[in-house]
C-alpha cells in the first residue's frame, strides 16, 4: 500500500479511458466490466477529478453518453473528451472542407461542417464501412489533393467487443499513408495535443494526472510521453504480450 501511496503522491486528476476499461461495447449496447459502475461512483465521491477520454468514434458524444448512462454510469456529456468535436473545431479552424469516412453513429458531429469540394479527408472507425469502394474513393481525394490532409480520428490497432477483437481505425489509416505516401494527423488518443486538451479541460497539468487505460499504446505510451502517470488495467484489449 505504501508504494502505491508513494507513486498516488500529488494526483489531483483522473483520466479514465471508456471502452474496454468501463465496458466492452456490442451490438446489443455492449455490457459494463464488472465493478466500474462502482469504481467511478467511488471516484466521483472522492476529491479526485475525473475526466472521461476516449477514441471511440463510432458514437457521437451525446450517444456514447446515453448509452453508459443507461448502463448506470454517472457520467455526463461536459465530462468526456472525444475525437469527433475536436476535430470538427479543427476543420472549422483551419478552413478544411472534408471527405467523410465514418460512421454513420457519427456523422452529426459534423453537420455544421462544409463537406463540398473536398480538401481533405477525415477516417474514423467506419466499421462496415471500410469497404474497397469508400477507401479507395477516400484515396483519389487524397490523391487528387497538391498538398493532401489526412486526418484520422485515432490510430488503435484493435479494440475489444462483447463478440471479441475488432480492427480499428489505424490498420485503414496507415493503408491511406502508404498508398499516398502521406502521414496522417492523429485526433485522439495517443496524440500529444489530445491529452493536453483533455487536461486542460479538467483543469490539471500532466505531473498531477493519472490515465488508466486498457491499450498499452494509445492510453499508456501516449499519457508518459505527455508527463502523466499510467496505469493499465486488465481487461478489454489488454493481452499478456502486447
Amino acid at each position: 500500500m505504501a508504494a502505491w501511496g508513494e507513486r498516488l503522491a500529488g494526483v489531483r486528476g483522473v483520466l479514465l479511458d471508456i471502452s474496454g476499461v468501463l465496458y466492452d461495447g456490442g451490438e446489443d449496447g455492449g455490457t459494463p466490466i464488472p465493478g466500474s459502475v462502482e469504481a467511478v461512483a467511488r471516484l466521483k465521491l472522492s476529491k479526485l477529478k475525473v475526466r472521461f477520454c476516449t477514441n471511440d468514434s463510432q458514437k457521437s458524444r451525446r450517444d456514447l453518453v446515453g448509452l453508459l448512462q443507461r448502463q448506470g454510469f454517472d457520467i455526463s456529456e461536459g465530462e468526456v473528451t472525444s475525437p469527433a468535436p475536436a476535430t470538427s473545431l479543427i476543420l472549422k479552424e483551419r478552413g478544411l472542407r472534408p471527405h467523410l469516412l465514418i460512421h454513420d453513429g457519427v456523422r452529426s458531429e459534423f453537420d455544421q461542417i462544409d463537406t463540398s469540394n473536398p480538401n481533405c479527408v477525415v477516417i474514423a472507425d467506419a466499421g462496415e464501412g471500410f469497404s474497397y469502394q469508400n477507401m479507395n474513393e477516400a484515396f483519389r481525394v487524397l490523391m487528387d489533393l497538391e498538398k493532401p490532409v489526412l486526418i484520422s480520428l485515432g490510430k488503435g490497432r484493435y479494440y475489444k467487443e462483447t463478440s471479441g477483437l475488432m480492427l480499428d481505425v489505424g490498420a485503414y489509416m496507415k493503408a491511406l499513408e502508404y498508398a499516398c505516401g502521406i502521414e496522417a494527423e492523429v485526433v485522439g488518443k495517443p496524440s500529444p495535443e489530445y491529452f493536453q486538451l483533455a487536461l486542460k479541460e479538467m483543469g490539471v497539468e500532466a505531473h498531477e494526472a493519472i490515465m488508466i487505460g486498457d491499450d498499452i499504446v494509445g492510453d499508456i505510451g501516449g499519457a508518459q510521453r505527455c508527463g502523466m502517470r499510467a496505469l493499465q488495467v486488465r481487461t478489454g484489449k489488454f493481452r499478456s504480450q502486447t
